[in-house]
């Protein structure tokens, strides 16, 4: 049976939710704010937390991003909102013991904020025409943008990023994009647009044909959508594979 706290927060975000990020993959985001000065030290004990999943075997996996201002990026499959009780790390911390705790109390050193929220993929705006990957071979490079709206603003802004595709799908563009809409956990409304590429140079070609292929169309279509964006931030990023879990 489902706790009272837990079906509580169930009903809020089926009331608040549109119908159209319910029923989208829905991605749950562990983030740890990393001091500049020990990212060496936390990348050393993330390793070791790898290690030490690898030989216990957890039931969680994640994909790892690690942006330019040192937030580090916990990316997990989330397919209901009950998977928020579980607890994937209990049998490893009860056969590490002691290991467990003091590898936790290290990475406490590290930052002096982390927090948890929700995403979800919208894929009426994500433009991906030859099928849908977080992870593309080859393609860890990433750039972040972040699109803040107001409530009052959401379907304007939805309708906006929804001609942006057209204009993509209808001059056949190759950079291809990921949606994501904010969700339980967010302080702030905000779609996140995510484009991988090869490397810092890989990305400023593609956007600089990008531009070629769209046309002047580009600048009326996103001139629109800018809008109703309320705030926008920019980062880079990469995936870590070598931070990342997944069982065998």
């Amino acid at each position: 049976m489902k706790s009272y706290q837990q079906l509580i927060i169930t009903v809020l975000l089926l009331c608040v939710w549109p119908t159209t990020i319910q029923s989208q993959q829905m991605y749950r985001i562990h983030l740890d704010n990393v001091k500049p000065s020990m990212v060496a030290e936390y990348e050393q004990i993330s390793k070791e937390f790898i290690e030490a999943c690898e030989e216990h075997s957890p039931a969680v996996k994640w994909i790892t991003s690690v942006t330019n201002d040192f937030k580090y990026m916990y990316v997990s499959p989330l397919n209901s909102f009950s998977e928020l009780d579980e607890r994937p790390f209990k049998a490893m911390a009860e056969e590490m013991g002691d290991k467990f705790t003091d590898m936790f109390t290290r990475f406490d050193k590290c930052y002096d904020s982390h927090t948890d929220y929700v995403i979800s993929l919208s894929k009426s705006l994500t433009y991906m025409p030859e099928g849908f990957s977080q992870t593309q071979e080859g393609m860890d490079n990433r750039e972040y943008y972040f699109l803040y709206y107001t409530p009052s603003n959401q379907k304007k802004l939805y309708d906006a990023l929804k001609a942006v595709k057209e204009m993509y799908t209808s001059k056949d563009s190759k950079e291809y994009y990921r949606i994501y809409n904010s969700g339980f956990g967010n302080p702030e409304s905000y779609y996140l647009v995510a484009i991988s590429s090869k490397d810092d140079v890989d990305a400023a070609i593609k956007s600089k044909e990008n531009n070629e292929v769209l046309g002047d169309m580009r600048h009326e279509v996103f001139g629109n959508m800018m809008k109703y964006v309320s705030r926008f931030e920019s980062y880079d990023g990469k995936i870590r594979r070598d931070l990342s879990y997944s069982p065998k």
